[in-house]
């Protein structure tokens, strides 16, 4: 089942008490969302990440870090 092709799950995230103790987790898998970022942190690559953990889809994977990246960059007001 390595990185099987499926559609992007909404919401991309979920956080519930009774998967992995209430760590947020890729939606429909459990792998927590922290252990992506840990790896990037580390150094490793999304490639090193999607390798060991081949449930994880790459646009999941990528969607969860623009997910981020949005909720830290700060909206341009318009001039």
């Amino acid at each position: 089942m390595e990185n099987e092709q499926y559609p992007l799950p909404d919401p991309l995230i979920t956080v519930s008490p009774e998967w992995l103790s209430g760590a947020p987790i890729f939606t429909g898998r459990r792998v927590m969302i922290q252990t992506l970022f840990d790896y990037l942190a580390d150094g490793c690559t999304v490639d090193d990440f999607l390798k060991d953990y081949p449930t994880v889809s790459r646009e999941h994977a990528i969607a969860v870090i623009r997910k981020a990246r949005q909720s830290v960059t700060p909206a341009v007001a318009a001039e």
